[in-house]
């Protein structure tokens, strides 16, 4: 693993583990209080030996604690040294324990958008409109309404890819109603004549 140029223990070329004798000297990080697990994975013990994800994991920390200004140069230089020198997770806990585990994350202010600003919603096409409405009055007219919804529905199509405006699926709808209706009165008008002149 390729460690930063700027690590402490390169001036003798032997990493040093940061230990005092029986338990870490306190630092001036460490804070009044009692310093807080650090939370990797689970909760493991103090004295497990650390591993490359574990010491990269308190290295992520610090890091974000520096970015957020919570940290300053000298200081983060100097816990990554010792992150990348830590033996076991409990020295990682220490350098981290006054930090939060992660970015702390900044909500966005809401800002009002003046309706100027916001996007036009597109206007529906009046004649995918009357296409529509001709062809829901078919049945009330017995299919007279069919060619006039038809008319209106290929004419709406048209405008709309035309003009980019809305009620594309109402032209279709009057479209399809209108020829379905136009459709069976011409078979009913043909079969009335047939019939009509058979009799004859």
């Amino acid at each position: 693993m390729t460690h930063p140029s700027w690590q402490p223990w390169q001036g003798n070329g032997t990493p040093q583990p940061w230990q005092g004798s029986g338990s870490p000297a306190p630092q001036r990080w460490q804070g009044g209080g009692v310093p807080q697990p650090w939370a990797g994975q689970g909760s493991p013990s103090p004295s497990m030996l650390a591993s490359h994800a574990d010491r990269e994991r308190a290295v992520d920390v610090l890091r974000a604690g520096f970015g957020e200004g919570r940290l300053e140069q000298g200081e983060f230089e100097k816990r990554v040294g010792r992150a990348y020198a830590a033996r076991t997770v409990g020295e990682l806990a220490l350098l981290v324990a006054d930090l939060p585990q992660g970015p702390v994350p900044h909500p966005a202010p809401v800002m009002h958008v003046p309706g100027t600003f916001l996007p036009a919603r597109p206007q529906t096409n009046g004649k995918a409109v009357g296409s529509a409405v001709c062809g829901a009055v078919c049945l009330l007219t017995f299919g007279l309404a069919g060619v006039p919804a038809v008319v209106l529905g290929h004419a709406a199509r048209a405008e709309i890819r035309r003009t980019g405006e809305a009620g594309d699926a109402l032209a279709l709808t009057g479209l399809v109603i209108g020829w379905l209706s136009t459709v069976g009165w011409a078979i009913i008008l043909t079969a009335m004549i047939v019939a009509a002149a058979a009799s004859a």
